[in-house]
């Protein structure tokens, strides 16, 4: 019953911007750690940030730091990415994952295609 379904993604150029969006429903956000990975054709999946549900404190990977920025608002029940100054090694699938505690099943979305081309 739970779903995490991802949007926003798109074909941009480099140097543009996108917000991708992760919303949620048979869960409530406000009680999870939530975070973004990305996946590119052919590579392994890659964490690329997170946002505690306590302290609405974010962590970014190095290749995103100062560019991506990731924000929740629970009372839609919604996660974002907002991700400027996209370079192509930014294109990928997006995923959306709430990270359940004492849990091996956190809950994934299926993902929003991003490529950025010239």
């Amino acid at each position: 019953q739970v779903q995490l379904v991802e949007s926003g993604g798109g074909l941009v150029q480099p140097g543009g911007s996108l917000r991708l969006s992760c919303k949620g429903s048979g869960i409530t956000f406000g009680r999870y750690a939530l975070s973004w990975w990305r996946q590119e054709l052919g590579k392994e999946r890659e964490w690329v940030a997170c946002n505690s549900n306590v302290d609405d404190g974010t962590n970014y990977a190095n290749s995103v730091k100062g560019r991506f920025t990731i924000s929740r608002d629970d009372a839609e029940n919604t996660l974002y990415l907002q991700m400027n100054s996209l370079k192509l090694e930014d294109t990928a699938v997006y995923y959306c994952k709430a990270f359940i505690p004492r849990s091996d099943n956190d809950y994934w979305g299926q993902g929003t295609q991003v490529t950025v081309s010239s």
